[in-house]
């Protein structure tokens, strides 16, 4: 028997770090992002052996332990030993022998979600093994609680419910870790226009997101007027650009990035640098009419809104920095998985 399981990657198009408390317990926050044709991939492959194998293949991490309830979760693997406690405790009772393979087509740090995008894939793999019938919503709530509260990571929680539900959707959230999901039925042409103006790149340098969150955290704890009054048009910014993208009006789209940009760089210390401004600035002098970096700031990836003809002449024009563009596609779905007997 193989079980596989699979999760889109996200990219966070307005409304980031409103996803995160205490912003969002305290004033609600709304969030569009839409997931695309990069993925988060769990196999697993059931054995009697008492061992359990666990490998990161795209990392290099492989860790091979005695069947327990409980693992340990210090290392590099703690994602899948975590997922794997807490399926345990909540839902299957008894230790399980078994190997695992993980891979994510983005590095670690990337702004694309992968890390919670995983924990989705691995959560799909184990309900799909023991026929648990968990929904979307509990899918993705559960994931935030094995990464926030389990293994005490920091971040928002935009990106378990992306990797769940797939597709374009306008997400808000509020306190008691209520989260309401808004698919968008887009028009293909219009989803078809944004794919081809909106242009991602990879800087090639990961970045720590939870130290960014954190300063966020404390800014919005301190009642720091100027990262307070950013994140509101922050969050008023996806309100923008849920509009845009709906009604088709696809020329003031950049307009829209680039003041939750400008907004953005105001929530904390470390989501902008030196070089990031001036891959941006270089960006508007070549065709873009906004842009922003996806994900938590600092590094990653980085995407510009190049409407009309100008992405090939942004795209030559960033080659000195030796950033490189990705090609990608949207989709529709999110999580998915699968047994072969």
């Amino acid at each position: 028997m193989i079980i596989r399981s699979k999760a889109p990657l996200r990219i966070g198009l307005a409304g980031g770090g409103t996803d995160v408390s205490p912003y969002s317990d305290l004033y609600g926050g709304s969030i569009l992002n839409a997931t695309i044709n990069l993925f988060a991939n769990t196999t697993i492959i059931p054995t009697d052996n008492g061992k359990i194998h666990l490998e990161a293949q795209d990392m290099g991490h492989i860790e091979t332990l005695d069947s327990a309830k409980v693992l340990d979760t210090s290392g590099p693997l703690a994602l899948l030993k975590g997922v794997y406690n807490r399926m345990i405790k909540d839902f299957i009772k008894k230790p399980l022998s078994f190997e695992m393979y993980t891979s994510v087509d983005a590095p670690p740090g990337s702004g694309l979600g992968s890390s919670s995008t995983l924990v989705v894939s691995i959560i799909g793999a184990f309900s799909e093994w023991y026929n648990i019938p968990l929904g979307e919503y509990d899918i993705a709530h559960l994931a935030y609680e094995i990464e926030r509260e389990d293994l005490g990571l920091a971040g928002g929680r935009q990106d378990q419910y992306a990797a769940t539900f797939g597709g374009f959707n306008f997400m808000e959230f509020y306190k008691d870790d209520k989260v309401i999901v808004n698919p968008l039925r887009i028009k293909q042409k219009y989803a078809a226009e944004l794919e081809n103006n909106l242009v991602l790149f990879y800087m090639g340098t990961s970045r720590e997101s939870a130290q960014i969150i954190k300063k966020q955290t404390d800014n919005i704890q301190k009642s720091d007027n100027h990262a307070l009054e950013a994140t509101h048009r922050i969050k008023y910014q996806s309100l923008k650009m849920k509009e845009m993208i709906l009604m088709g009006k696809m020329d003031e789209i950049g307009a829209v990035m680039h003041h939750g940009w400008e907004s953005k760089k105001m929530i904390a210390d470390g989501i902008s640098n030196p070089l990031i401004d001036e891959i941006y600035h270089t960006a508007l002098e070549n065709g873009a009419t906004g842009g922003k970096i996806s994900g938590a700031g600092g590094g990653g990836f980085f995407f510009f809104y190049c409407p009309r003809v100008s992405r090939h002449k942004l795209i030559k024009s960033l080659e000195k920095y030796n950033v490189s563009a990705q090609n990608y596609s949207f989709t529709r779905t999110g999580l998915y998985t699968y047994t072969l007997l």
